[in-house]
């Protein structure tokens, strides 16, 4: 391997993990790595003196002209957008040293950055996921200091939430996910709605590629409704085949999670909650096969257990 690879591929960990907050896409996060690579050889690296900060520099650059593509594209988006899930340990998720660099990388963090304009949402995963001091994000975006400072603090207005988010460990991640899928698979409603907040919201992304919700779902007891009727056993041999479907317990995005796999493989679909202090407050459901590729890459090379079975 060459020198000038050598150099990129020890700030590739970093690259994907600005990209992935940035773009909200795992597969878009490595398309702009990929062509931050191409800059990267086609540089007069000799005229480089930190080359950590002109790759920065040029990915967020790559990210930005993304963003604005992004933007057009979702505006034609077959109902609701989600981020792309992205499993636990996956260099894609950055540092999570912190509770900053674990909330940014949040389902529900990223969904909310999509409202942010681009300069905002660059400054805020700049500085609150991998702590750039603002002058260093100055020279990144090629503005002032003070107007760094600015940007960050509209940002985190604009992502201001009032639903306290719980993080919790594996052991409770899957206490979680078996209490979900009991009340689930019950077949009853109430179980379900004690699971959820007041203000519980759901929504689901099949991207136009499976059926999917084009709305989200407000309210415990319409939650519950909906959920009730997509787990039965009937409802997915009618979508998916006379297949066993396993449900298995994950950490997704640094939270709880259902996984969704026909015979323990193929993965349907993952269900991710934001915990809150009186319980399930939210659920991102994701069943768009091309946002699940990354992730189904893995969870063939995971070795987690079964919870519950259909089929």
């Amino acid at each position: 391997m060459s020198g000038e690879v050598e150099v990129f591929e020890r700030s590739r960990g970093r690259l994907e993990a600005i990209a992935y907050r940035l773009l909200g896409s795992a597969q878009d996060a490595e398309d702009a790595v990929q062509d931050t690579f191409l800059r990267w050889q086609g540089a007069e690296r000799q005229f480089i003196r930190t080359p950590e900060a002109w790759l920065t520099k040029a990915l967020t650059n790559v990210c930005l002209n993304q963003l604005t593509s992004a933007r057009v594209r979702r505006e034609s988006y077959v109902g609701q957008w989600l981020p792309e899930p992205v499993l636990d340990g996956d260099r894609m998720l950055g540092p999570a040293e912190t509770a900053e660099q674990r909330e940014s990388v949040s389902i529900a963090m990223l969904a909310l950055m999509e409202r942010l304009p681009a300069g905002e949402r660059a400054v805020y995963v700049l500085r609150e996921a991998f702590g750039y001091p603002h002058a260093e994000i100055a020279q990144i975006l090629d503005i002032s200091e003070s107007n760094s400072q600015q940007l960050l603090r509209r940002a985190r207005q604009h992502l201001v939430t009032e639903q306290v988010r719980v993080e919790v460990d594996a052991a409770a991640t899957r206490k979680i996910v078996e209490e979900f899928l009991a009340a689930a698979l019950s077949g009853e409603i109430e179980p379900l709605v004690r699971l959820l907040t007041d203000d519980a919201r759901g929504v689901a992304d099949g991207g136009g590629e499976v059926p999917a919700r084009s709305t989200p779902i407000i309210g415990p007891l319409a939650i519950a409704r909906v959920l009730r009727g997509g787990f039965n056993a009937d409802t997915i041999r009618r979508f998916i085949g006379d297949v066993r479907v396993g449900f298995y317990a994950a950490v997704v995005n640094d939270g709880p999670a259902v996984v969704v796999a026909a015979d323990g493989v193929a993965v349907l679909g993952v269900i991710s909650f934001d915990v809150a202090p009186g319980g399930i407050a939210a659920l991102h459901i994701q069943a768009n096969p091309r946002k699940l590729r990354r992730l189904a890459g893995r969870w063939r090379a995971s070795d987690d257990d079964v919870i519950q079975v259909i089929g």
